[in-house]
């Protein structure tokens, strides 16, 4: 177990606890823009610092870009909380998380699914 699996763990825990209660009590088949809005109405009741659709610089060998990521969620200044409602995540989900964390310098994201009958949800560390 390295030192990256204890990263930012207790406010995982916090904001898939919300994301949890998001989807006990609206269920699948929302939109996404759905689930975002109660997912944040959540996350400010439980106490979560946060900031909803952070725009977020990608850099590319040192340089910044002019095309941003614009993350669902950036909690805590460092845990993106990807946000889907599909049926189920697939590997494309997973890449692109990847990839913002690598862009971005960060490394926790929360990919989070609210589209299947049981919440579906992974901590991906880069």
């Amino acid at each position: 177990m390295s030192v990256l699996d204890f990263l930012y763990k207790e406010e995982c825990y916090k904001i898939l606890g919300c994301a949890m209660e998001v989807h006990k009590e609206l269920g699948p088949g929302f939109l996404e823009a759905v689930y975002q809005e109660a997912l944040s109405i959540e996350l400010a009741s439980s106490f979560v610092n946060y900031e909803k659709e952070k725009i977020i610089d990608i850099s590319y060998k040192g340089e910044i870009m002019a095309k941003k990521y614009i993350a669902d969620f950036v909690c805590n200044e460092g845990i993106i909380v990807e946000l889907k409602a599909v049926n189920s995540l697939k590997n494309e989900h997973f890449a692109q998380v990847l990839n913002y964390l690598k862009a971005t310098d960060l490394r926790i994201a929360l990919l989070i699914n609210f589209g299947s009958k049981s919440l579906e949800f992974k901590r991906i560390i880069s």
